[in-house]
């Protein structure tokens, strides 16, 4: 893949100048105000100076280039106070590029949501410390509009990720398939890259075996995220200064840490689906003009478009235990971690279901979650969205909490029935406090929750 050096020099220089000017007119209205140019007024300018920029990266950049017939649904960046809408059909009618709201509850983590009826991608810009990572995921989001524009079905039961079998065998097998087909990716010569793409697919279907549903759950999150990240990849390399092979050597780490593969099983999957992608690229060119239009799964619709012959013998990791003690500690650390964040302690007690939550940032150890972005939660008759860490207990389903615990900034406002929590909420129940630690027990509720 040739990189377009000049336009990319091009384009940085522009939005250079078009930062500096749009500095310079801040000035020159402060001056003729007699106001101080504060950090605050140069972080408004760099802001509309990003939104520029991305506007007109996303007009100049011909998405169809990453994928065939790439259609760009509504987007929307935002931080915790403002929402910039883009491209949204009930909205066309302003006179700027975007809309300008306040943000609210919709607006949470990096997903597509639909917003107004619509399919919106939504990217929270305090997450991204550089341009190209903030561009590319963009892309990657705006793909998942695309998918929702071709009716995608093949999506993944998030619970399975949850409660994924972390056992010898299963890590063990599963390692030493990303091994090969990592080296499938990169090796040139062509008998040693069918060797690989042969083990790869051995061992998979032989490990299919063995785990059954959880194996579906890896083969459909590679299915919705793999070319996601494919068209995420191509974005990156086209707006970062890194040459190809560091970019591909970038994503694809995460494909053969079997330390990491192993600690984040969902996140994963993405690089393999990736993977797959660019063989797919080489071995049947031409694949994502119907691909979208299928309903089978990335591996399966791999598995047809190149000659397999399976292998007899593979020799399998040896460190597999420790990769695995590596993963469980790295759990039993973040729950550490939580029980380590400042501020006064909240347990909140009764029956309480969980309506949505991030699949990326959630972590089980034994009957606990760690939610450690967002929860949103039916707390009696009354739905809250927690955007802070929150420590769930639960006994058989995980859905259903019977305790939960979070740390708080200000001490809650003690009401009658009730107690009003900063951020959260007016929260229904009965109250008390013991040393540091504040407690609450909801009331009963007759409710399809205990169903």
């Amino acid at each position: 893949m040739q990189k377009a050096t000049l336009s990319d020099k091009s384009k940085r220089n522009i939005a250079f100048y078009v930062e500096f000017k749009i500095i310079e007119i801040c000035n020159v209205e402060n001056r003729q105000n007699n106001f101080v140019y504060h950090n605050i007024n140069l972080e408004v300018c760099r802001m509309m100076n990003l939104i520029n920029r991305i506007t007109l990266d996303l007009k100049k950049s011909n998405l169809t280039q990453y994928w065939p017939d790439f259609k760009i649904v509504a987007f929307a960046l935002y931080d915790s106070s403002n929402v910039y809408l883009f491209n949204h059909p009930n909205h066309r009618d302003l006179p700027n590029t975007y809309q300008t709201i306040e943000w609210n509850e919709q607006f949470v983590g990096c997903t597509l949501i639909l917003f107004e009826e619509y399919p919106t991608a939504i990217v929270n810009l305090e997450m991204f410390n550089d341009y190209e990572s903030l561009y590319s995921i963009i892309v990657h989001e705006l793909f998942h509009g695309y998918q929702y524009l071709k009716d995608e079905k093949r999506f993944p039961d998030e619970i399975l990720g949850i409660t994924y079998p972390l056992t010898n065998e299963n890590i063990g097998l599963r390692n030493q398939e990303r091994f090969h087909l990592y080296h499938a990716l990169l090796e040139k010569d062509i008998q040693k890259k069918k060797f690989h793409v042969c083990a790869f697919m051995t061992l998979r279907d032989h490990r299919a075996v063995k785990i059954g549903e959880y194996h579906s759950y890896e083969r459909m999150i590679e299915t919705v995220e793999g070319p996601a990240w494919y068209v995420e990849f191509m974005a990156y390399e086209e707006k970062s200064q890194l040459e190809y092979i560091s970019v591909l050597q970038k994503y694809g780490e995460y494909l053969i840490d079997p330390y990491e593969s192993a600690s984040n099983i969902r996140r994963s999957c993405y690089s393999s689906g990736l993977a797959m992608c660019f063989l797919l690229d080489e071995l049947s060119p031409g694949w994502k003009v119907d691909y979208l239009d299928r309903e089978e799964t990335l591996y399966d619709f791999f598995k047809g478009k190149v000659s397999y012959v399976p292998i007899d013998h593979i020799e399998l990791a040896s460190d597999t235990e420790g990769v695995i003690q590596y993963a469980i500690g790295n759990r039993e650390k973040e729950f550490r971690w939580f029980e380590e964040l400042e501020g006064e302690l909240l347990i909140i007690e009764g029956e309480m279901r969980t309506t949505s939550f991030d699949p990326m940032n959630i972590i089980l150890l034994d009957n606990r979650l760690l939610h450690k972005n967002f929860l949103k939660v039916n707390l009696g008759s009354d739905e809250f969205l927690i955007q802070q860490p929150v420590l769930a207990s639960f006994i058989d389903r995980i859905q259903i909490m019977n305790k939960m615990q979070l740390k708080l900034k200000k001490e809650p406002i003690v009401n009658n029935d009730s107690i009003t929590v900063e951020s959260i909420g007016v929260i229904k129940g009965r109250y008390h406090k013991q040393g540091t630690n504040h407690h609450l027990y909801l009331h009963a509720q007759r409710s399809e929750i205990s169903k």
